[in-house]
């Protein structure tokens, strides 16, 4: 498998194969914010490439600062769950015919969709017939339930780009093209946030936060251990799990009442749903917690992160982030119960969580449905303030790191660009 370098050098070969005077037009659609960040390092990587792209499609403002032109906001893709689909499908139907009509007025040479499979495969399934070259950046879990559908994959795109190693085996066991590129985290998160002293960290996160500055002015040196909790992106997530986790924060200030926690959030309508939720409870918890968004600093939950002991953090893109930069954490996911009772019964890996996936056995707790309470919580977080079990999971995490660090060397846009040019020869 050539390298990372390797990919690079022979990008400088790469030559569009088009009239000087049509620029490559390129389709993406990210339906949620860990999607966003995905579609930003693609587009930033395209960028570099060649300055003759244009952008049109779905995405948050990462991506859009790259330069891509919206045809609508991205919170409109993002739900979750399948009941949950099923009250929004109205409009998700007409979001595709929107997008579908603004993609051939377009013209676009190529469709990218990021993550979001259950609406960028019928997107694609559209476009492919008619020439465009249809990537799938972020596999559907069908290495984990369901691997029937990989027929619907091979008819709708051209190449599945797989974040992770272990996704690979299914796609050459049915002959369709897929590379593993690894997870852009991997290097955009700056390895100084899992070296530096979570004191020095703290100290920088305060500094440069007027919020945060007086919230830690106010405790002084009264703080037993700080614990950033990461509810989701979403608001169907926030509103689902949000409340159970509160619930587990009051029993733990029960055990300990210097415990301080963090909620760093996605932009500022987030930090009011978030904060309304708070303003439910107890006067002694509404003290503990500050909930923060920042939008001078783009990479602040990962900061926010890397300054806590512990992470309490739904199931999802969070809980990679919280493994680079090896901060033990507990994971929390509760979905629809009809939701949940349909999955249950199609998965078959026995984790949830990407660290434990990716380890191959439970290295960090997962309190999931049922097993998600305010005690379960409790329990599982005071065990991972004890030194041992802190220990303990923070070396799994840097062992497993290190394990997905040795097996991700490609750079997608330099696939994408490889293969597509393949095709038009």
């Amino acid at each position: 498998m050539p390298s990372s370098h390797d990919s690079i050098e022979s990008s400088a070969l790469f030559s569009f194969d088009k009239p000087a005077c049509k620029p490559m037009v390129i389709g993406i659609v990210a339906g949620e914010v860990s999607g966003d960040s995905l579609g930003a390092d693609f587009m930033a990587q395209m960028n570099n490439l060649t300055d003759d792209v244009v952008w049109v499609g779905v995405g948050g403002s990462k991506m859009q600062a790259q330069g891509l032109a919206p045809i609508f906001d991205l919170e409109r893709l993002a739900v979750m769950g399948l009941v949950e689909v099923l009250s929004q499908l109205p409009d998700l139907l007409k979001a595709r015919r929107e997008l579908l009509k603004a993609f051939a007025k377009a013209k676009i040479d190529m469709f990218i969709g990021i993550d979001a499979p259950d609406f960028n495969l019928r997107v694609a399934k559209k476009l492919k017939p008619k020439g465009v070259f249809c990537v799938q950046y972020v596999s559907p879990s069908i290495w984990a339930w369901r691997e029937s559908r990989i027929h619907g994959i091979k008819e709708a795109t051209d190449l599945v780009l797989c974040l992770f190693p272990f996704e690979l085996p299914v796609y050459e066991r049915h002959h369709h093209p897929a590379v593993c590129v690894g997870h852009p985290l991997l290097h955009t998160i700056p390895q100084a946030l899992a070296q530096m002293p979570t004191a020095e960290l703290r100290s920088a996160l305060g500094w440069h936060n007027d919020g945060l500055q007086q919230y830690f002015k106010e405790r002084y040196d009264e703080v037993s251990q700080l614990i950033c909790v990461m509810p989701g992106s979403r608001r169907g997530e926030i509103n689902a799990i949000l409340p159970l986790m509160l619930e587990g924060i009051q029993k733990l200030l029960l055990i300990d009442s210097k415990l301080c926690f963090l909620i760093p959030t996605v932009d500022q309508n987030h930090q009011y749903i978030v904060q309304d939720l708070i303003d439910k409870h107890s006067e002694q918890l509404r003290e503990a917690i500050t909930v923060v968004f920042d939008q001078n600093q783009p990479n602040f939950s990962q900061q926010a992160m890397a300054a806590s002991d512990i992470v309490l953090l739904a199931s999802g893109t969070a809980t990679l982030e919280a493994m680079l930069l090896e901060r033990p954490m507990v994971v929390i996911y509760q979905m629809n119960k009809l939701t949940y009772k349909v999955v249950r019964r199609l998965i078959k890996v026995p984790y949830v969580a990407l660290p434990n996936i990716l380890a191959g056995e439970q290295i960090v707790p997962e309190l999931i449905q049922e097993e998600a309470t305010a005690e379960s919580i409790c329990r599982a977080v005071s065990q991972l303030m004890q030194i041992r079990a802190h220990q303990a999971q923070q070396f799994a995490l840097i062992e497993t790191k290190a394990l997905l660090v040795n097996q991700s060397n490609q750079q997608p846009a330099n696939i994408v660009i490889e293969r597509w040019l393949q095709q038009q020869k």
